[in-house]
């Protein structure tokens, strides 16, 4: 870097982008924006666990349902989210309710793939002893349909949470007045790269702890099956 190879605007250094994450921080807009953005997430990510979960288990087990639902999602599934945002912009306007949209859309697909899964991986068997048992639907699905398909569940809730999170920055780049993809689009207006490059740095970060929170929860409920 010092001896001209790079850009210094375009590249700078770690020094800077420490120096512009302190900056960030003291001002207080690095945790606003960080606020902000897993806010969005929270939300969208619970819509998407809700609605994909419920709808894999339910397609799982109910095959006729499955024949004609599956063509609809997998024509969907392929589309990038990107694509979805102008659409988002115009159903949603600006603000937070697009990148809601946007957030449980492409957390949707690893959550409802891995449910529906998990509801395709109980064993026959195990219904049919509950059925004899007097045990009802709920019942059933209390203890049998959930604690097999949970794993399964688990690990897509964990994917899920990391492609959300992936989602609200594309969202917050286009459609948001805060959040960390905010800030990043702003730095670039104004060509403070070193400001890019420390707001990647904490999307990074977050998604770390995030991932590493759901492995707990994860090993912990299944501990605990």
């Amino acid at each position: 870097m010092r001896t001209g190879w790079l850009n210094g605007n375009l590249v700078p250094p770690p020094s800077a982008v420490l120096s512009a994450l302190r900056d960030l921080a003291s001002s207080g807009m690095l945790w606003e924006d960080t606020r902000a953005s897993i806010q969005r997430v929270t939300i969208g990510f619970g819509i998407a666990a809700a609605f994909g979960s419920a709808s894999g288990l339910l397609l799982g087990r109910i095959r006729w349902l499955a024949f004609y639902i599956l063509p609809l999602i997998d024509l969907v599934r392929p589309i990038s989210v990107i694509a979805w945002i102008p659409l988002a912009i115009l159903w949603f306007g600006l603000g937070d309710q697009p990148a809601w949209f946007i957030i449980a859309l492409g957390a949707f697909f690893p959550i409802f793939s891995n449910a529906y899964r998990g509801a395709l991986s109980v064993a026959e068997i195990h219904l049919r002893v509950a059925r004899c048992f007097g045990a009802g639907r709920w019942l059933t699905l209390r203890k049998v349909l959930l604690p097999s398909a949970l794993p399964y569940i688990l690990t897509g809730l964990r994917v899920g949470l990391g492609v959300g999170w992936m989602c609200v920055i594309a969202a917050e780049l286009i459609s948001s007045t805060s959040g960390l993809g905010y800030l990043i689009q702003l730095a670039r207006t104004t060509i403070e790269t070193e400001k890019v490059l420390a707001g990647m740095v904490v999307i990074g970060l977050v998604g770390l702890c995030m991932n590493g929170i759901m492995l707990g929860l994860e090993n912990f409920l299944i501990r605990r099956r």
